[in-house]
């Protein structure tokens, strides 16, 4: 949201815009290059004509940081081109320390040392056409764990001090124009570089939906609702706005928003079945629906509720907004746990394609691969992850690995105590409804109806019904004729097979899990089967599977 009285109001948003760019279209990098890339890309100013870069970004800029600079109190913060005129900089290799990573970054003031070398360093970087070895650089450090002062001198053909003279050297060549820009009068600036624009006024059109006025109030009342500090009025604004006689569509899909958020399930689901009486085309609403059966699972570790409806919610969202990498990864766990190990990867791949620093994606890959038994797949994506900077993707990672012998054994996970489960990740960290590359967005067409959202309610209030231990017998073994497989409790299983006069039912807890021989991956659509099974009874007719061969 932004001010326009403001002159350039567009510039107090730019540093954020940049990191956005990067996240959703550049691999990981370190927080030196991430930062310098925002503050060089916010120093930008377009006008009619002419595009200008590379000047001081934080000159003239309104702060949004420093609550003092707002009230036009205290000291007015330094530009970058000031710090950098300090007698002492930080040593290139404190600089470039791999623990500085900002790929979730919250900001405080940007006006330090750190972001004004990042700046210049990237001003250097960009007008000296080193990207090339800049990412030869992130190679070295990054996938084959080489120091970083090796790597400098590796990638850039100069030791660590010589560099950093270097772009000392650059900053100082560029002193004159700087002053021209810290000019009082505006006439006096020079940009430092400069080109022309490549579409201008006249070849911007624009068009104007009608919003109702209380659809208005209600797309406010949901931003307000997202900032800490004003939650609470934007709250009473939403629920006011969801009350009669305005029942407000767009008020009751924020308030669902905000209660799952904060895991209120049941309260969620109820604003979700209202909107989608409202609306049952909003692929928004679709979304939430299939947020809500998403966290449900997540926080009550158990199968995800109408699965079927949640995919096919998911696909018109897709439909609608084919960018919502969020959306691609929901799908994917949606369709591992419904057995399609093959387009489960696809739609994980898609999500980091379109988000390639979210590393739960990249996680959720590994759990995917586990799921298909693809071993050394699997092993390569925690490998890479236990050393992330996140410490819940790292432990889950190292976890993962360490119990990966016993899946391939035994076909089951180690049993772990109940407090370990609630520490490493959920299969997603958070969503986002950011849409960070399109801006217009077309009306979504007729397509199938949404889940219904009273059966979303009601699975937010199930509790999962307790299994009853595993049988603890020896192992048996019987040669048969599967009848049928019963997958409705998914992951769990039930396999009715045929073995001469006696009809067995047998458990598994988790499909995904079992040792399957004979075929690629357990499938719900088998039957009249010849099988060959180890299982541990449980009864004369029943017991729990080990592992079953299909001829």
């Amino acid at each position: 949201m932004l001010n326009l009285a403001e002159d350039e109001p567009w510039r107090v948003v730019a540093h954020d815009f940049a990191h956005l760019l990067l996240n959703y279209n550049y691999p990981l990098t370190q927080g030196w290059f991430d930062e310098g890339f925002a503050e060089y890309f916010s120093s930008i100013r377009v006008g009619d004509k002419q595009v200008e870069i590379g000047g001081d970004p934080e000159l003239g800029v309104p702060s949004k940081d420093i609550p003092a600079n707002q009230m036009g109190t205290a000291n007015q913060p330094k530009p970058l081109t000031e710090l950098l005129n300090a007698p002492v900089w930080l040593s290139t290799s404190e600089l470039f320390a791999p623990q500085r990573d900002s790929s979730g970054y919250r900001e405080g003031t940007r006006h330090t040392l750190f972001y004004a070398q990042s700046w210049i360093f990237m001003h250097y970087l960009l007008n000296r056409n080193k990207l090339q070895e800049t990412g030869t650089y992130f190679d070295l450090v990054q996938n084959q764990k080489v120091p970083v002062e090796e790597a400098i001198q590796r990638a850039y053909g100069m030791t660590a001090p010589q560099f950093e003279q270097a772009v000392k050297d650059y900053f100082r060549s560029l002193a004159p124009l700087f002053q021209a820009q810290n000019a009082t009068n505006p006439a006096a600036r020079k940009p430092v570089y400069q080109f022309p624009t490549s579409i201008g006024p006249d070849d911007i059109g624009a068009s104007a939906t009608p919003v109702l006025e209380v659809d208005a109030r209600a797309m406010l009342a949901d931003v307000t609702a997202r900032i800490p500090d004003r939650r609470e009025r934007g709250m009473k604004d939403l629920q006011s706005l969801a009350a009669a006689p305005n029942d407000n569509e767009v008020a009751h899909r924020a308030l669902a928003w905000a209660h799952i958020q904060r895991k209120d399930f049941n309260p969620a689901a109820e604003e979700l079945s209202k909107a989608a009486e409202l609306n049952p085309r909003d692929p928004w609403t679709r979304y939430y629906l299939s947020v809500l059966k998403y966290r449900v699972a997540q926080t009550n570790r158990e199968p995800m509720q109408s699965l079927a409806n949640m995919m096919q919610d998911l696909r018109a969202v897709l439909d609608w907004y084919p960018e919502f990498a969020e959306a691609y990864n929901m799908l994917a766990m949606g369709r591992v746990e419904g057995g399609g190990n093959a387009s489960a990867l696809e739609s994980i791949r898609a999500a980091i394609r379109l988000s390639p620093r979210n590393e739960q994606y990249v996680y959720n890959l590994g759990e995917i691969y586990l799921s298909g038994k693809k071993w050394d797949a699997a092993r390569a994506v925690f490998e890479r992850l236990k050393s992330s900077s996140n410490p819940q993707i790292a432990t889950g990672a190292r976890r993962r690995m360490d119990d990966m012998e016993a899946l391939k054994k035994y076909g089951v996970q180690p049993q772990r105590p109940v407090e370990a489960l609630n520490e490493p990740p959920p299969i997603s960290k958070e969503t986002s409804v950011a849409k960070p590359k399109s801006v217009a967005k077309p009306e979504p067409a007729a397509r199938e109806e949404p889940a219904d959202a009273e059966a979303t309610r009601q699975a937010a209030q199930k509790t999962k019904p307790t299994e009853p231990p595993p049988a603890t017998g020896p192992i048996q073994f019987v040669k048969g004729k599967l009848v049928s497989v019963d997958c409705s409790q998914a992951p769990s299983a039930m396999l009715t097979i045929a073995a001469g006069a006696k009809t067995l039912h047998l458990h598994t807890r988790d499909y995904k899990s079992l040792t399957v021989v004979g075929a690629d991956a357990f499938s719900c659509e088998w039957g009249n089967r010849s099988v060959s099974v180890n299982y541990r009874a449980a009864g004369k007719s029943d017991g729990d599977l080990v592992s079953v061969e299909v001829h």
